[in-house]
């Protein structure tokens, strides 16, 4: 005789705490469930609408500053601390959190041309066209309180014979680069470059310390080339020639090989220094002149600035953006920069504002409960299942973006368009193989060394 025995155990049913969610058992046969494919499409088409109601990157501006922003760098260990220099010789101490400026003073004569935080933030290092660097102590000013000024003198000043034109720190360590008619190697405590780097150009106007692989720097140079340096050796390691002029560069925090370019001919450029004969990516969507970038902390995105106005975010590895930013008043872009805790970006224009803005323009601030946060990472799934059907997709690139933009895209479409019919007629009327196929990569390094 067979006898069968339902059991139930009161673990499967009963919740541990009043706050958990209820426990629902559900059966996931697709015979139980035949609508279940349409009703996750409507899901995931409700989600990426309700993500375009509740877009509002926009947090706020700093104002106080009373020329053009040149320069901007975040504190190494503290996510809501940043500083700012102006075309004035200003430099400004901010705290995000409280959208106030903590200290300010007059750095220099002249432009301030760069700015950057020493290890552990207990100094900054600026320079400008005074031909002045100076070491600026922060003890002060970080105790001291709100819109506070200083008029003292700085920790120490270096006087040199040329215009300094860049700056960056090491992550660790004692040593700085400094660039101008050449590259120049310092030392903390030390009045002369303990090394000058030079490979036949006239003047390097960026440079930059790698996070990962400390020894290795980056400039940009007059002549169109990207510089690769290792301080450990006397002179540069690799160089590569562009056709048109690089204006900033950034190192990706994750991968120590990997940094990407932002040129003057409207796009980013992405390197591997094991392959530099052709980028790995290009990052295409602005429609002038490219003038800073920066990295996630992740290392998974990028974010841009540019002179047609716009804050453009890309993934790494997509070649068009997923996001573009631009206000009303906001004139051309001098520097970004994406917060260390990867949730805001930072950005200095012409206007002399500082803005602040969410790196996910849906993103809700403030506390958000486990119930809610699973909704909105099944919410994401849907978006990621669902991202090539036809309409979520036209809904998820759209952008409304200003006249003048919109308007240069379109010219700039028709022109490679024309571009792309000229070759192909010139290459069904020419002999075959003598107009072989370049990839787009290939057509922007004109020289590799």
């Amino acid at each position: 005789m067979k006898v069968k025995v339902l059991k139930r155990s009161a673990e499967d049913f009963v919740r541990e705490t009043k706050h958990d969610i209820h426990k629902v058992h559900r059966n996931y046969s697709q015979t139980e469930h035949p609508f279940e494919a349409e009703r996750e499409y409507q899901r995931a088409l409700n989600a990426v609408k309700l993500d375009k109601v509740f877009a509002k990157p926009f947090i706020g501006s700093l104002d106080g500053h009373r020329d053009a922003l040149t320069c901007v760098c975040k504190h190494p260990g503290r996510i809501s601390s940043i500083a700012s220099a102006a075309a004035d010789g200003e430099i400004r101490l901010w705290d995000l959190t409280a959208r106030k400026c903590k200290a300010s003073w007059q750095g220099h004569n002249g432009v301030v041309r760069g700015i950057c935080y020493a290890p552990g933030g207990a100094s900054i290092l600026s320079c400008a066209d005074d031909k002045t660097i100076k070491f600026w102590s922060l003890g002060e000013e970080e105790a001291a309180g709100e819109g506070s000024r200083r008029q003292d003198e700085p920790k120490d000043t270096i006087v040199c014979k040329h215009m300094v034109t860049g700056i960056t720190h090491q992550q660790q360590g004692e040593k700085f680069a400094t660039c101008g008619e050449n590259t120049q190697l310092w030392e903390t405590g030390r009045s002369l470059p303990i090394r000058t780097f030079k490979w036949g150009v006239d003047s390097v106007h960026f440079v930059r310390f790698n996070p990962v692989e400390t020894n290795l720097l980056g400039a940009g140079a007059h002549d169109n080339s990207i510089i690769i340096y290792d301080t450990r050796d006397v002179g540069p390691v690799r160089k590569v020639v562009m056709a048109l002029r690089s204006n900033a560069m950034a190192w990706n925090p994750m991968e120590a090989m990997v940094f990407t370019t932002a040129s003057e001919d409207y796009s980013l450029y992405s390197w591997d220094l094991r392959q530099l004969k052709a980028p790995t990516n290009i990052f295409m969507d602005h429609v002038a002149a490219v003038v800073d970038v920066d990295y996630s902390p992740t290392g998974r995105e990028i974010v841009s600035g540019s002179y047609d106005k716009t804050i453009r975010i890309f993934r790494s590895h997509e070649g068009r953006s997923r996001e573009v930013y631009h206000t009303k008043r906001m004139q051309r872009l001098t520097s970004v920069l994406w917060s260390n805790d990867d949730r805001y970006i930072v950005s200095g224009s012409d206007e002399m504002n500082l803005r602040l803005w969410k790196a996910r323009a849906s993103e809700k601030l403030g506390i958000i409960k486990n119930r809610e946060r699973n909704s909105l990472q099944y919410q994401e799934k849907l978006k990621e299942k669902y991202s090539l059907h036809p309409k979520v997709s036209r809904i998820q690139r759209h952008r409304h973006v200003p006249k003048h933009v919109l308007n240069a895209s379109r010219e700039h479409t028709i022109i490679k368009t024309s571009k792309a019919r000229k070759e192909a007629n010139l290459r069904k009327h020419s002999k075959p193989g003598s107009m072989p196929h370049l990839p787009e990569k290939d057509k922007k390094v004109i020289e590799e060394s």
